[in-house]
Parts: C-alpha cells; structure tokens; sequence
C-alpha cells in the first residue's frame, strides 16, 4: 500500500516549494491523502481486511490533525488546500 518513490516524487512537486520539501504540512497533507485515496480503492476490492482499515483510520486521523493545524495558522492556504486536493471538510 506504500507510495512508489515516483508517485510521492510527483506528489512532492506538485505541492512542495521545492523537489526535496517533503516536510511542509501542505506536502505531507497531500501525501496522505494519495494514500488515502489508494487505500479507499484497496478496499472496494478487499472488504474484509480489517488490518489495513485500521491503518487508514490512523491516517485519516493524522490528516485531519495537519489540517486543523494549516487551519489555524494559514487560514487562506488551508481553504486553497483543501479545494485543490477535493477534501470535503
């Protein structure tokens, strides 16, 4: 279920300031949410691997506590976020 070093090198491109910032939050939001997304089409297929639901449910749980932060710090860049990676929030 991991990302392949090219989708997360795009994923860091796309949303870093730079090819290496894997750091920011924006970045790190947008790599949990590819995860997310991956896992979400793991399971259509897969409705009784309760192991890796878990595992998204953490996720989903760390993203929500990236955003909450990106919320109160940069409200602006929190809503472009959020509607550049189609949150529902």
């Amino acid at each position: 279920m991991a990302l392949t070093k090219e989708d997360k090198a795009q994923v860091v491109l796309e949303y870093g300031k730079s090819d290496k910032n894997t750091g920011s939050v924006e970045t790190q939001v947008a790599l949990l949410t590819k995860r997310i997304v991956d896992l979400t089409e793991h399971f259509k297929i897969h409705k009784k691997d309760t192991n890796s639901r878990r595992g998204l449910l953490k996720i989903v749980g760390q993203r929500r506590k990236l955003l909450k932060y990106i919320q109160r710090t940069n409200l602006e860049g929190y809503r472009a976020l959020v509607e550049q990676l189609q949150i529902r929030k």
